[in-house]
């Protein structure tokens, strides 16, 4: 499933026993090793014990919920990538996830191939990460206006001001600087980001602009600009653009 020789190891988490076998199968065949969990606490001690490339964590589960799992891997300094399942389709629960550090959703009801096709580009995506894919330049970081970026440190300022991103948001950031001034759609966004083959939802897209736009945006004048109906480019602010930007 990644684009080297070994196995992937994943924790499916969930208190439902059938979820958990439908998607142990469904992994196993499409050739991941897999793990289960029925609740939070094993989850946790799983995830420290196994050290899983990826975890699917089920939101609502009676000891501990997904989220609360997740909040503990990450105050620990665990960035295994996660996808969470969840029961309700809200936009809340949505950001919520992203927020804490969640790098995907599948909304129950599910199709096996939706999910399997979520886990394929998570795990793409962190294996380029994992390998330090350079950008242009290799270790020469990336500047546009005052942001300065290295992909090699992993490392962001503003104005000299060093910036805390995710690993989603400083791949989304790195994109952005990397083509600046283009206008990038969320498609585009998806799949060099994502690493999505599909145009999927574009609301994971928006999200992460925000995001950034929250951390960027008190250190200096906008430079991520929505193009309406299009996408999103990385540029200077100009005075025609002033006030047409949406999160």
């Amino acid at each position: 499933m990644t684009e080297n020789d070994r196995i992937p190891r994943v924790l499916v988490v969930d208190d439902e026993p059938n979820i958990r076998e439908l998607v142990q199968v469904a992994l196993k065949f499409h050739g991941c090793s897999v793990t289960t969990a029925a609740n939070g606490k094993d989850a946790l001690r799983q995830a420290e014990a196994g050290k899983p490339d990826l975890i699917v964590l089920d939101v609502m589960m009676p000891d501990m919920d997904g989220f609360e799992v997740c909040r503990r891997l990450r105050a620990t300094g665990n960035e295994v990538p996660v996808i969470f399942l969840t029961a309700r389709d809200t936009s809340s629960d949505t950001v919520t996830g992203l927020a804490i550090g969640g790098d995907d959703y599948v909304t129950k009801p599910f199709s096996v191939e939706a999910l399997v096709a979520r886990v394929r580009a998570v795990l793409r995506r962190a294996s380029r990460t994992t390998n330090g894919e350079p950008g242009p330049g290799g270790s020469v970081p990336l500047r546009v206006a005052d942001i300065e970026l290295d992909e090699e440190r992993w490392t962001v300022h503003r104005g000299g001001v060093p910036v805390e991103l995710s690993p989603t948001e400083f791949r989304l950031l790195a994109y952005l600087m990397r083509h600046q001034g283009r206008v990038l759609t969320r498609a585009q966004l998806l799949e060099k980001v994502w690493g999505w083959d599909y145009s999927g939802e574009s609301q994971i897209v928006e999200t992460y602009v925000s995001y950034l736009r929250r951390k960027l945006d008190p250190l200096g004048p906008p430079l991520i600009h929505t193009q309406r109906g299009v996408g999103y480019s990385l540029r200077p602010e100009r005075q025609d653009q002033a006030g047409q930007d949406l999160p």
